[in-house]
């Protein structure tokens, strides 16, 4: 979980982009894929919240890490977990995040930011971000093979 959460706040300092109060860091999506898939939605969600936590206290990131990151986070786990399939996991971050994280930010952003917009305010750039940040874990993850290190034998060399 570390690691996860190393990358995701280190990672999301060289690639990012503004969109609009919010700014969209598709590293993070990635992160809450490669997560959701290797550990499960529960520590998803919790390595999502962390980065965000980081990243709002070094002064990196806003409020809005939270719904959107954590919502994505926690669904691409669920859709993981319920069809064994790595691309439910970034089709839920998707949806997690570019949808009901886009929606659930607007009273977030009216109550603790002070900011009034609209739903479609978000809507654009959550989809962009949590998309290419979907498409990068799931290459990620294509890339690695998976092993069961505790099943195999010591070598006696």
């Amino acid at each position: 979980m570390a690691v996860y959460v190393a990358v995701g706040t280190i990672g999301s300092q060289f690639l990012w982009f503004p969109t609009g109060i919010a700014k969209a860091y598709p590293v993070q999506h990635a992160v809450n894929v490669m997560a959701a898939v290797t550990l499960g939605p529960i520590p998803a969600l919790l390595i999502a919240f962390v980065i965000g936590l980081l990243r709002n206290l070094l002064g990196l990131g806003t409020l809005l890490a939270f719904p959107g990151g954590m919502i994505g986070a926690l669904l691409a786990g669920i859709l993981y977990r319920l069809t064994s399939k790595k691309q439910m996991a970034a089709v839920g971050e998707v949806i997690g995040t570019g949808v009901v994280g886009s929606f659930l930010s607007v009273p977030y952003a009216y109550l603790l930011m002070g900011t009034s917009v609209g739903a479609l305010a978000f809507l654009p750039g959550f989809l962009v971000s949590s998309v290419t940040g979907a498409l990068i874990g799931l290459l990620i993850l294509s890339k690695i093979k998976t092993t069961n290190l505790l099943h195999q034998p010591l070598s006696s060399k």
